[in-house]
């Protein structure tokens, strides 16, 4: 009955989840279909590394992760992620436009 393998000890369903709904996101690396995206071949890229998008849906796996929906702008895919293969976007490191400078 025990024979699920599991990554890690770590039960991260004990503490809240780390992303919330809306928050941008870059993958920290590349993300392969592994049979569950429905219409795309095992194997095929879903995300690349770096590749920005937004949490959608949070939901669990195997009673001991949370799972991140996130939706990516330049794919368009939805892919399901853990929080390891997930890295927040600094609000300051996307900003264009200067500071203001210094009220004297």
């Amino acid at each position: 009955m025990n024979s699920i393998v599991r990554d890690s000890d770590v039960v991260e369903l004990s503490d809240p989840p780390v992303f919330s709904f809306g928050q941008k996101l870059r993958a920290n690396r590349t993300i392969r279909n592994d049979g569950t995206y429905r219409g795309k071949e095992i194997g095929d890229v879903l995300v690349k590394k770096g590749e920005v998008g937004y949490v959608v849906s949070i939901g669990t796996f195997l009673q001991q992760f949370y799972i991140y929906g996130v939706e990516f702008l330049e794919s368009g895919y939805r892919v399901g992620m853990k929080r390891k293969e997930l890295e927040p976007v600094d609000v300051c490191e996307e900003s264009d436009d200067p500071p203001l400078p210094e009220e004297l």
